[in-house]
């Protein structure tokens, strides 16, 4: 069996704090508030933000085929408030990721300010590169991140 792919992704907070910024992660079923690559998230089992709950993502993927939709079904494993951290796993999907788990980690930086950590593993993806992965995740987390900042600093949600 071949070892699982793991990588993370960062990107630095510019222009808010990581208390700012946690509350949005909280909002585990409102990711595509802040991802305009993912036009449809909602939950569809539990409470938000608790332990259990599964929401249904819809719209982007490694590889997108001609008008077909790409869609997962993930399930937040465990939050930690304290820590401002969260891990979620994927429990179904037609993306192609197996045995997919990522952490998110809201860091905060010595003099203030700090980042945003992303990690990520599961199964190699038939036809697909790791390297290529990362970079999309990179992209999708700059992109995140930004529209959080520019949420918290002007009150909206």
């Amino acid at each position: 069996m071949e070892q699982k792919w793991e990588a993370k992704v960062c990107t630095s907070l510019e222009k808010a704090e990581p208390d700012q910024i946690w509350p949005f992660f909280q909002d585990f079923f409102g990711l595509h508030k802040w991802f305009s690559g993912l036009p449809n998230c909602h939950g569809i089992h539990g409470t938000n933000g608790e332990p259990g709950c599964i929401r249904y993502c819809s719209g982007f993927g490694l590889r997108q085929e001609a008008d077909e939709i790409k869609w997962s079904k993930e399930r937040l494993v465990a939050i930690d408030e304290a820590q401002k951290t969260f891990t979620y796993e994927m429990v179904d999907s037609n993306i192609g990721f197996k045995s997919y788990v990522s952490t998110i980690k809201v860091v905060a930086g010595g003099g203030g300010g700090g980042m945003v950590e992303w990690w990520i593993s599961l199964e190699p993806v038939e036809g697909a590169k790791l390297e290529d992965l990362v970079a999309k995740y990179q992209v999708a987390l700059q992109l995140i991140v930004k529209k959080m900042e520019e949420d918290a600093v002007s009150g909206s949600s």
